[in-house]
């Protein structure tokens, strides 16, 4: 079992590692809240990892084929999702101090960072590539199965832990007026991922 916990880290380090939407969403909120904003938002990514990877590990071809199916569906709901986040990211004023979040808030990042996570489900098929390459056939026992998929969740938070890290290490470096214009590139950044996701769902 610590075999496949261990392969579980490595896949999660290695699939989170190209941030992507989350990665952007989790170094701006990082910037404007705080650390924990930051790790919110890596967790609601972790635990949408988790699903997609429980649907490999355990060999769950009803979901999988499910939502692969309905993928032009899903991928247009994140894209618009992208989009929204990316235009509101846009428009956050900072004013040199950091905003603040009730428990409300805290609930929002993790649930948006999740939706953006599951409404991808080409994640199934990355992370069946990925078990192959490491010799896992996707047909795990349950034990297995579960070291397999709580090692992906700590290989992800790890990666999201370290992003977060070195995002407040920047952040005490760089003056109000540059956390300001960084707000608007990352809302730049989502809404251009979003218009992407977009595009391919059309053209697929």
């Amino acid at each position: 079992m610590l075999s496949f916990i261990l392969r579980g880290i490595l896949i999660g380090l290695l699939f989170g590692m190209p941030a992507g939407v989350v990665g952007a969403m989790t170094a701006q909120r990082t910037l404007t809240y705080g650390m924990k904003a930051g790790l919110l938002t890596g967790l609601g990514s972790s635990v949408a990892d988790c699903l997609y990877a429980c649907v490999g590990a355990f060999g769950l071809t009803l979901v999988s084929d499910f939502l692969l199916r309905h993928q032009s569906i899903i991928n247009l709901a994140g894209g618009c999702l992208i989009i929204g986040m990316g235009i509101r990211m846009f428009q956050i004023r900072h004013d040199g101090v950091n905003n603040t979040l009730g428990s409300t808030g805290n609930v929002r990042l993790f649930l948006s960072s999740f939706a953006v996570g599951i409404t991808n489900p080409a994640a199934i098929l990355t992370f069946l590539f990925a078990f192959s390459w490491f010799g896992i056939n996707g047909q795990t026992g349950f034990l297995e199965g579960i070291g397999l998929v709580c090692g992906v969740f700590m290989g992800t938070y790890i990666w999201w832990g370290v992003l977060s890290g070195f995002v407040t290490w920047l952040k005490k470096k760089a003056k109000s007026h540059h956390l300001q214009s960084l707000n608007r590139i990352f809302g730049i950044i989502l809404i251009l991922f979003g218009v992407v996701v977009l595009v391919r769902d059309f053209l697929d």
